[in-house]
């Protein structure tokens, strides 16, 4: 399209020339029909060689490109560009004769279902879903309008699943809580009997787990993404627009407050609270609550300064080492003199 027609799209000013764009890069790999950006001033220098039709920059910028797009953020805009040029997974309409769909299941018309999908008894799926092959949603679920199920992902029962929900390969949305009991030094089962309800424009990742709650309902805010690989345990709640990273668990019954940012495997124990705005660095362990706006990493946590301060000494553990190890050969030799001293007198 135009970049005329793609400024109006995305509601960004034109400066330069209107020109021929056909899809989104970078500024190193943009050829002459290619939509780029510049959100760090570290790549400037780059505006001069680039090879993209045009930029998405801040005003400051524009005169060192030929075609422009003025946003006052560069790296969100962008993202609104990769939504118009980005072509949906997919190649059906409709519910296909190889899918499973049990008469008691509500499946809208304007839903599409793949072969080999399975929707069981009492499950209603609304408008523009889509469930694609080897899904498997179980019985009384909902799924809310235009949310999609990719391939060989898991919605077990009664789980609520709300509107523009993405789930990734893979992930397993109500699978059992880790409950068991000891008895007689035998580990007995406690039936998890509870739900799972995901608000509206969550994002569940690859092969990530939400379990079921053992009672009421493990809950994940809505705007809430889930990387790959994320584990969320029995009874957790989180906040809106939360951000779980890869390998990130989550124990039993813990609370997260809003726009909490929990950075890659990350670990954080049963039973805590985490306040709103709280940022969880990457392998950190997490054993006791945590205060609302907290920046911290470590294991056990710590927050940011002491964190810094703990890297840079353990940094210099081996130097130390080996002072305190010449310092000890200098204090056995002085005792040795002295004690030689002794014996002279």
């Amino acid at each position: 399209m135009l970049l005329s027609e793609l400024s109006g799209l995305i509601g960004l000013k034109l400066a330069g020339k209107d020109k021929e764009i056909s899809g989104v890069n970078t500024l190193e790999l943009a050829g002459p029909t290619e939509l780029s950006f510049l959100a760090n001033a570290k790549y400037e220098d780059k505006l001069s060689t680039t090879k993209a039709a045009a930029v998405v920059l801040e005003e400051k910028y524009t005169d060192q490109v030929e075609s422009a797009l003025i946003s006052e953020n560069p790296y969100m805009d962008l993202a609104k560009a990769m939504h118009v040029f980005s072509k949906p997974q997919g190649c059906l309409e409709g519910i296909h004769e190889l899918a499973f769909v049990h008469n008691d299941a509500d499946v809208d018309d304007t839903a599409t279902v793949y072969p080999f999908a399975f929707i069981g008894k009492g499950t209603v799926v609304g408008p523009n879903c889509k469930v694609f092959a080897g899904a498997y949603v179980g019985e009384d679920c909902t799924i809310g309008a235009g949310s999609i199920l990719y391939p060989n992902c898991t919605v077990m029962a009664a789980t609520a699943i709300g509107a523009g929900v993405i789930v990734q390969p893979g992930a397993v949305i109500g699978g059992d809580g880790f409950g068991y009991a000891q008895v007689a030094g035998k580990h007995m089962k406690i039936p998890q009997i509870g739900t799972v309800e995901l608000g509206d424009q969550v994002e569940v990742g690859a092969n990530a787990c939400i379990d079921r709650a053992s009672l009421d309902v493990t809950r994940i805010g809505s705007g809430s993404k889930l990387d790959n690989l994320v584990q969320i345990a029995h009874n957790v709640t989180t906040g809106d627009d939360c951000l779980i990273i890869s390998q990130s668990g989550v124990a039993g019954s813990t609370k997260l407050g809003k726009n909490v940012i929990i950075a890659a495997q990350a670990g954080l124990v049963d039973n805590i609270k985490i306040g709103d705005g709280a940022i969880i660095g990457a392998q950190a362990g997490v054993p006791n609550d945590v205060k609302p706006g907290f920046i911290g990493a470590g294991s056990p946590l710590q927050d940011q300064r002491s964190f810094l301060r703990s890297s840079v000494s353990i940094r210099k553990l081996p130097v130390m080492g080996k002072k305190i190890s010449a310092l000890e050969k200098r204090i056995k030799a002085l005792e040795a003199e002295l004690f030689k001293g002794n014996e002279d007198e």
